[in-house]
């Protein structure tokens, strides 16, 4: 989300503490809308406490729905109507009149009712769970949500299938990485919006390169200035990775044997704290010198300080999408998948990936940038090439009782 390259626009930014260990002092600082991707995932930063485990996103009985059942007629057709909710600053200036979505109203006559209401995950849910639980509506045609949680509500049967030949762009032309999701094989009810890798970030003016996440853990001059993420999914794939499991299917057996890894390290007084992407103020100041990063994070902060360098480590990248989801009862699932479609032609795929600056989903795109912005064609951390992809992982997905066992154990070595 680049809009003022080398600027963070402060009305962009909330506030947000992060959690210190080891008696670092806490601190507040900038919060992007990746910074709010995913939390509820993680109950390990300020202002989240372990009650949270209480809330109903941890018990969904009888919520369950057949989503061939809980629909409604599609008024597409004599309705000319789109209702979006998505992150906050997550598409180009909508205005503008020759932005992505003007120029989409304007191609199909459709009018966009677009909100940037989604700040949060499970925010986000306990405002719908409730009417999506009873197959009553939410006043929404379509939304974006992080994997994990898209897989949560699809699983839930809260979810529209979508029509494969209203959505031909997203089958010809999503890249190969982000097919094959265990979730959502065949690409029935999700559409990636955008994606992101989860790497390191370290400031080479201040310190070596770091090649491994075991680095980061361990290397003494390193002690003390590194953060984690505060997202349990994000750290915990690379504990994985770290113990010789594979984030995309482990044991409980191979989840005890990270976590205790991670306590180790923690007990070590290696690492000074878990954030959200407050690490960026850290990192660009040199208070710490490496870190678990988000590529979109990096490509702001290099714009202003080319030392920053972001890394594939070893055991390699976390892979993460936001995806484009149908609700149940949703009134103009038609014109939702117009909008889908329009979004996986390259052209208008390059010009969005130009603004937010994150990982596009859409084959073909990178060529399109040529004609936009040069200067990105060659981004890793937009157009990333196969070698790189190939080193993708995701996170397993967790059921109702591995979701409160495992938050409960990231809680209990975090400080949650």
């Amino acid at each position: 989300m680049a809009a003022m390259r080398g600027t963070i626009h402060p009305s962009r930014w909330g506030a947000k503490g992060v959690r210190m260990v080891q008696g670092q002092p806490g601190g507040r600082g900038g919060l992007s809308r990746r910074g709010l991707l995913k939390a509820g995932g993680g109950v390990a930063f300020a202002g989240v406490s372990i009650a949270a485990l209480k809330l109903p996103f941890f018990s969904t009985d009888g919520a369950q729905q057949d989503p061939l059942e809980c629909r409604t007629a599609d008024l597409s057709a004599e309705q000319r109507e789109l209702i979006v909710s998505n992150w906050p600053q997550y598409i180009d200036p909508r205005k503008k009149a020759t932005s992505t979505l003007s120029v989409f109203q304007d191609r199909t006559g459709i009018s966009v009712d677009y909100h940037d209401d989604v700040n949060d995950n499970a925010e986000f849910y306990a405002k719908v769970r409730n009417q999506l639980a009873s197959c009553e509506p939410i006043d929404r045609d379509l939304m974006m949500l992080t994997d994990w949680m898209a897989a949560r509500m699809i699983g839930l049967g809260w979810i529209q299938p979508l029509d494969p030949k209203k959505i031909s762009n997203v089958h010809d032309n999503l890249i190969e990485p982000l097919r094959n999701r265990q979730w959502d094989t065949d690409l029935t009810y999700h559409a990636p919006w955008q994606s992101g890798l989860t790497g390191i970030a370290y400031n080479a003016a201040k310190t070596s390169e770091i090649r491994s996440f075991e680095e980061l853990l361990t290397r003494p001059d390193l002690k003390g200035r590194v953060t984690l993420l505060s997202e349990m999914r994000d750290t915990m794939a690379f504990m994985l990775r770290v113990v010789g499991a594979d984030p995309d299917e482990f044991s409980e057996a191979e989840w005890g044997k990270a976590i205790d890894r991670l306590q180790e390290v923690v007990d070590s007084g290696q690492i000074r704290a878990f954030t959200g992407n407050d690490y960026t103020q850290d990192l660009a100041a040199g208070n710490i010198l490496a870190c678990e990063a988000w590529s979109g994070d990096v490509i702001q902060l290099q714009f202003d300080n080319p030392d920053i360098k972001f890394v594939a480590p070893e055991e390699g990248l976390s892979l993460w999408s936001d995806n484009m989801i149908v609700p149940n009862l949703a009134q103009h699932q038609a014109n939702a998948e117009e909008w889908i479609n329009y979004y996986y032609e390259p052209e208008v795929a390059a010009k969005l990936a130009a603004w937010v600056n994150y990982i596009c989903p859409v084959e073909g795109a990178r060529e399109e940038m040529e004609k936009i912005d040069p200067s990105l064609v060659d981004n890793q951390l937009i157009f990333p090439d196969d070698d790189l992809l190939k080193t993708t992982f995701d996170f397993m997905p967790l059921d109702d009782r591995q979701t409160t066992e495992y938050e409960g154990d990231w809680a209990n070595v975090t400080g949650g």
